[in-house]
């Protein structure tokens, strides 16, 4: 199968399991491909295809001339999601980041040296450049070609980062227009006790790492109710991610950032915010002791391993 289609399935299936979340299906339920079709707006063909690798999961039992029936529990539901595979796009995205962090691309670039050093098409490249220059890593030349965007690459820059994080996020959390959601708490406890309950979380995308982090944050900040400090953390998502998304050597500490984010959600869904704020803080120092010895001018060739 085609990495598109095998993509597609796997969304479309992640998608299902929402749908049967969400409805609070019990075992033995049974999913019918046309009502299914009809909810999610797609065929009964994908949505088959989608069921069939449920069942390959053991999430569903396929039954011959009946259908596909639930498997799993309500307490096994919360922490499923199936990973989807990563399309040829993707992987040039990620190597060109990785080659960036260990040096071997400069900061300023041409379109065809990019397209040589990686042997993709036109096409190819040009999507993942826009997708580089949407992610806020790389900028147009006003002359000719691209350059990297200044991050957070020496010790100075992520010295200054986390302190200054780590008096604006517990402050958030304390301000008076401060209104917590618990739909999206909820939501983003679900995808951190995915990757905690993960049996092999080495094999699990960094960008879905980056993005579970990222928004964690951004979501208290969100809660604060003040745009000014939203925008601030938002700016220092962009700023890291470069260096973050680079790799995830350790991803022990991977399950430490997320339990402590886990503890803070707690803590803000029971109203204990001074609580929070001051796990808040403990978290960011743990973040900032656990990253790398890294920098791009000493052509480090070992990736960034710390997550927040």
């Amino acid at each position: 199968m085609a990495r598109g289609s095998s993509q597609r399935r796997h969304k479309l299936a992640n998608q299902i399991l929402d749908v049967v979340r969400e409805a609070r299906f019990e075992p033995g339920h049974h999913l019918r491909e046309q009502a299914l079709g009809d909810l999610l707006q797609v065929s009964r063909t994908p949505i088959r295809s989608a069921l069939q690798l449920l069942a390959e999961r053991g999430i569903l039992e396929a039954r011959r001339n009946h259908g596909y029936f639930l498997l799993a529990r309500p307490e096994e539901l919360y922490r499923l999601e199936l990973e989807v595979p990563s399309t040829s796009d993707q992987d040039l995205y990620a190597l060109i980041v990785q080659d960036r962090l260990v040096g071997r691309l400069p900061v300023t670039f041409i379109q065809s040296d990019i397209a040589r050093r990686y042997e993709v098409d036109r096409a190819a490249l040009q999507r993942t450049l826009l997708r580089l220059l949407d992610d806020g890593l790389i900028h147009r030349n006003a002359g000719r070609g691209w350059s990297f965007v200044p991050t957070l690459d020496t010790k100075i820059g992520m010295h200054g980062s986390y302190a200054f994080r780590s008096i604006i996020e517990p402050a958030i959390l304390l301000l008076q227009d401060f209104r917590a959601d618990a739909a999206m708490i909820e939501r983003s406890r679900l995808q951190h006790l995915y990757l905690v309950a993960h049996p092999a979380i080495e094999t699990v995308d960094r960008a879905q790492l980056f993005e579970t982090d990222a928004q964690f944050h951004e979501m208290l900040a969100e809660f604060g109710g003040n745009p000014f400090f939203l925008q601030a953390i938002q700016q220092q998502n962009r700023m890291r991610r470069l260096l973050e998304f680079g790799g995830y050597v350790n991803r022990r500490r991977v399950k430490d950032w997320c339990r402590e984010h886990l503890a803070i959600l707690d803590a803000v869904g029971a109203g204990a915010r001074e609580k929070a704020a001051q796990m808040m803080g403990e978290h960011l120092k743990n973040a900032f002791a656990a990253v790398p010895n890294f920098s791009l001018e000493d052509r480090s060739p070992h990736p960034a391993k710390h997550r927040a």
